[in-house]
């Protein structure tokens, strides 16, 4: 597992940069224990493993 800290922006752009696909924010949330893909400030994320076949998004919730 990685960590990254991230300025700001949504876990929208940070899925789709570090794991090739935006709707698999909801995956970086879980871990990080969010409910909002809104960031403010600097954060320190965990990032799951990155897996093509893996789900997420509005659709999983």
């Amino acid at each position: 597992m990685r960590t990254i800290l991230q300025a700001g922006g949504t876990l929208f752009h940070v899925a789709a940069a570090e794991l090739g696909d935006a709707t698999q924010w909801l995956r970086i949330a879980r871990l990080n224990g969010l409910d909002d893909p809104m960031l403010e400030g600097v954060v320190r994320l965990k990032l799951p493993a990155i897996d093509a076949s893996a789900g997420g998004g509005i659709a999983e919730q």
